[in-house]
Parts: structure tokens; C-alpha cells; sequence
């Protein structure tokens, strides 16, 4: 089950077609959806998620808590709407674009994927891209 939850910072609509787009990225990298939640939130709230609970200290886009079970995908996905916002901006892109482009970093992650190494960034991207094609 893949739920939204929003701390600190308005609501933005997502559709069902959005969870299902997600399912079926998951389905695709022949993985089961648990429990997936998704916490939108501003800049802040996510700076202190960073340094708390992975003693960074810097501003990102996405941090994702693991939770898997053997092929059973779960997680906790913080998303900081404002970096989206200005990363976006910043690319030229469109925010849903940027949006869904994170949405589904979070749940590569959840399957297995990794972005430490150039080789590794390069296979999310790619991965990312087939995913956002086919939405």
C-alpha cells in the first residue's frame, strides 16, 4: 500500500494513477508494494530528518528508510517539495516531470538500486527515465 502524508508544508494532489505508475515500477522490477510511505515536506523538516537520523548536514531532495523483506518493497520516503520546486527550475523541467522523476528514485532505491558510484547514478538515471517514459 503506497500512501501520501504531508508535515510542514501544503498538500499537492496525487492521483491514483500516480500510486498505480508506482505499483506498476515496482511489478516491472518483479518486487511486491508493502507498506510505502511517502512524507512531503518542506526543506527544513527534511535538513533535520538528514541530520538526526544520518548525521548530514546539508539540504536534498529525497531521503528513503528501507524497510524491505525479501522481494516485500516497504519504506519511509521523505520528499522536499521546495527542492523539487527549485531543482526543476534550476534543469528547466517540469515540476510533475521532476515530481515523478523522484517518486520513483525512492522506489529503485526500495528495489535495490544504488547511486553512490558513477556507473550506479548512471543505471538510476536510466532506470528513472524508462519509468518516467512510461507514465
Amino acid at each position: 500500500m503506497i500512501q501520501f502524508f504531508f508535515e510542514n508544508i501544503d498538500t499537492i494532489p496525487l492521483s491514483d494513477a500516480t500510486k498505480n505508475w508506482l505499483i506498476n515500477l515496482i511489478t516491472n522490477e518483479q518486487k511486491k508494494a508493502g507498506e510505502i510511505n511517502y512524507v512531503f515536506c518542506d526543506d527544513e523538516y527534511l535538513l533535520k530528518v538528514n541530520q538526526d537520523f544520518l548525521q548530514h548536514d546539508y539540504y536534498t531532495d529525497i531521503i528513503t528508510f528501507d524497510y524491505v523483506k525479501g522481494k516485500t518493497i516497504a519504506g519511509d520516503i521523505f520528499v522536499s517539495l521546495p527542492r523539487i520546486s527549485e531543482n526543476a527550475e534550476s534543469h528547466s523541467k517540469d515540476f510533475n516531470l521532476e515530481l515523478h522523476r523522484v517518486l520513483a528514485h525512492g522506489i529503485l532505491h526500495l528495489c535495490g538500486y544504488k547511486d553512490k558510484t558513477e556507473e550506479e547514478i548512471k543505471e538510476m538515471r536510466n532506470k528513472e527515465d524508462y519509468y518516467l517514459n512510461i507514465l
